[in-house]
């Protein structure tokens, strides 16, 4: 074999480790996806960095969108890992259920997932509509629950947008589900900084608003638990195609089993007030959880 040949065998060797490198050390690349939103790409930037430590390799395809554009390629095999909410998923693929409590959500959902893939281990983590108090007036109630405004004497008024008066979460469904009379103020701004100074002035006492929403620790406020399922369910769950294998998974599923309520607020809180990528946070709280 001439010195020309050899020089070529050896560059095809190269060549042949390096497209092997790009797979990593557990074969297929695996395809990270997350929506357009910069909670959903905290998360996800979690999931790819547990996954190249574990020596997984990673192709990064965040913010590409809402439900409607990115769960058909998932469903396509173009996405392989992607971070989920339980109800929101399940009302996706099953309009008609009627499950509301997490685990009667969950249970739906991994029947519901299609062929070729699977859903993993839900988190304790929830970004889902809640009632929120401030935390004085859960303490002088003494509130944990939705329930327990049954308990409050003086009168109740939940301050949302607009809509929220004839939707099945506003004062109808509080007093449908749990008994509980309030009045109505309509706040166009989202559950943002006027709901949050209405609540703090006691112009209302109940404010709907997302429980990973950073105004919530930032202004000390309490998300009840609704302990009879009038809001959906929406817990953090990590939907996984076929290409994710059992080592990846369980890598993922530790994430999830990690991941508390108060995390999630941590994390968003730290991108909307410190304005932090996504990759330092995600590093961090890998680092602070002891998961690399």
């Amino acid at each position: 074999m001439s010195h020309r040949t050899h020089r070529f065998a050896a560059l095809v060797a190269v060549a042949a480790l390096a497209l092997a490198g790009c797979s990593g050390a557990h074969g297929q690349t695996i395809v990270v996806g997350s929506q357009d939103y910069y909670s959903n790409e905290i998360v996800a930037e979690i999931y790819a960095q547990a996954l190249e430590k574990g020596g997984y390799a990673v192709d990064r395809q965040f913010r590409i969108g809402q439900r409607e554009v990115y769960l058909p390629e998932i469903e396509a095999g173009n996405i392989d890992l992607f971070p989920e909410y339980t109800g929101p998923l399940l009302q996706f693929w099953k309009s008609s259920t009627t499950a509301r409590l997490a685990d009667a959500v969950y249970s739906e959902l991994v029947q519901a997932a299609p062929a070729g893939l699977r859903v993993l281990d839900q988190s304790p983590a929830t970004d889902q509509d809640s009632y929120v108090v401030t935390s004085a007036f859960a303490s002088q109630w003494h509130l944990t629950t939705i329930s327990d405004l049954k308990g409050v004497t003086v009168p109740l008024v939940m301050g949302a947008n607009s809509e929220a008066q004839s939707r099945p979460n506003g004062p109808q469904g509080l007093l449908d589900t749990y008994g509980v009379t309030c009045g109505f103020t309509p706040i166009e701004d989202g559950g943002g900084p006027l709901t949050v100074k209405a609540l703090k002035d006691g112009t209302i006492q109940l404010a709907i608003i997302y429980t990973a929403d950073p105004s919530i620790m930032a202004n000390d406020l309490v998300s009840l638990e609704d302990d009879k399922g009038l809001f959906l369910a929406s817990h953090l769950v990590p939907l996984a195609s076929d290409k994710v294998d059992d080592k990846a998974a369980a890598l993922i599923n530790k994430i999830s089993a990690a991941m508390s309520p108060s995390d999630l607020v941590a994390l968003d809180a730290r991108s909307v007030t410190d304005q932090l990528p996504a990759a330092t946070i995600a590093t961090d709280w890998l680092k602070d959880k002891g998961l690399v």
